[in-house]
């Protein structure tokens, strides 16, 4: 299935938990209306196969290439969700701006709550989708980054998955 990566530090063995989007597959074209030259609203998502035990989910979205994918300095964080109910396997079109009921936000490196979609300066850039199984509901974390989520999970990640998308500006 698309988008299924393994992560080291896992509690359990390796499942099958799968993370797609019904508006664009594995390492293509993130369509126009989920950029910043678009609605900038978040695509849908699904997953399946989480592992028995999840109490919920996290989801971060972040691009590696950024500013230029020839010479990468940072990863640009565009999306920072905690505490998805165990119970959700899907994010509707625009649900960054309607998150389920005990869903938090975090920050992303607009420095603003919510999603903030591909707005590459130049090049071409990837955008790693990555869905993390928990073995709690986390805290209340005061919009946290990405790398204060990282922290509140670690010890805690009972499975992950990862989709890929991509987006150049002024295509289409």
């Amino acid at each position: 299935m698309w988008g299924t990566m393994a992560v080291a530090g896992w509690k359990g063995a390796p499942m099958a938990m799968t993370l797609e989007s019904s508006a664009f597959r594995a390492n293509a074209e993130i369509p126009r209306k989920y950029t910043c030259e678009g609605d900038d609203m978040s695509p849908p998502l699904a997953w399946s196969g989480a592992p028995a035990g999840a109490k919920s989910f996290a989801l971060i979205v972040d691009d590696p290439d950024a500013p230029d994918p020839k010479a990468p300095k940072t990863i640009w964080v565009h999306w920072v969700v905690y505490n998805l109910p165990a119970s959700t396997h899907t994010l509707a079109e625009g649900a960054s701006r309607r998150l389920p009921p005990g869903a938090r936000d975090g920050k992303n490196d607009w420095k603003r709550m919510g999603y903030g979609g591909p707005c590459p300066p130049i090049g071409r850039h990837r955008y790693y989708h990555k869905l993390y199984a928990l073995d709690v509901e986390l805290s209340d974390l005061h919009e946290p980054t990405k790398a204060q989520l990282e922290s509140a999970m670690k010890g805690h990640i009972l499975e992950h998955a990862e989709l890929v998308g991509t987006y150049q500006k002024g295509r289409g």
